[in-house]
């Protein structure tokens, strides 16, 4: 039997335990559930554990889309292969589950393909060549975006030493909220760093 977080949602329950029913999986041990004080949502399956962990922002569609996220981890764990040093965790076989699922549990086509690639841009070209209705048009706007973006990069944040704090899923740095992930956190939690946050701006 499932043990959730007292913070769980009823219909979070429900949708985790109808999922894995459906799929005739057994369902984690553990789901754990937390809210922050944002937008977005993020999550982490740990199939080697049996748990489940979000932290939901306050658009609840994002919460939804981010538990059947996870849930189509645990349906289809991570292969335990390695793409420079990064497991293969969102490839084709990944989203050949992932988007009829979202679809199947509340989600429009045009739902799921512009939260899943605010997330994950790289679901766009899955989702292309899934036959997601609207993909095609969404990974031709984002080229055009990225070949068309221009600007200055100005200083955000000026140079300091980083401080890592958990966000979540993520390692951030508490000065400046800039995402540390692979090698440079690896380096930075064996001998520090500094760094600087640079944004871009539209040339005028």
């Amino acid at each position: 039997m499932t043990r959730f977080s007292r913070a769980t949602p009823d219909w979070a329950r429900e949708l985790v335990i109808s999922v894995c029913a459906e799929h005739q999986v057994s369902p984690p041990l553990v789901v754990r559930w937390a809210h922050r004080d944002r937008a977005a949502s993020s999550g982490v399956t740990r199939s080697d554990s049996g748990a489940i962990s979000v932290v939901a922002g306050h658009d609840q569609l994002d919460q939804r889309l981010t538990l059947l996220h996870e849930l189509a981890h645990w349906l289809l764990p991570a292969p335990r292969r390695w793409r420079r040093r990064r497991a293969a965790h969102h490839d084709a076989r990944f989203y050949a589950l992932a988007f009829p699922l979202y679809l199947a549990n509340g989600l429009t086509d045009a739902e799921a393909i512009a939260r899943e690639a605010a997330h994950y841009p790289s679901s766009l070209r899955h989702a292309r060549a899934l036959g997601v209705p609207g993909a095609e048009a969404a990974w031709r706007e984002r080229r055009r975006l990225l070949a068309g973006r221009r600007g200055i990069l100005r200083v955000l944040v000026p140079e300091h030493r980083v401080a890592l704090a958990r966000d979540g899923r993520w390692t951030v740095c508490s000065v400046c909220g800039q995402r540390i992930v692979g090698p440079n956190l690896v380096r930075l939690r064996r001998r520090g760093g500094r760094h600087t946050l640079l944004t871009r701006e539209a040339a005028s």
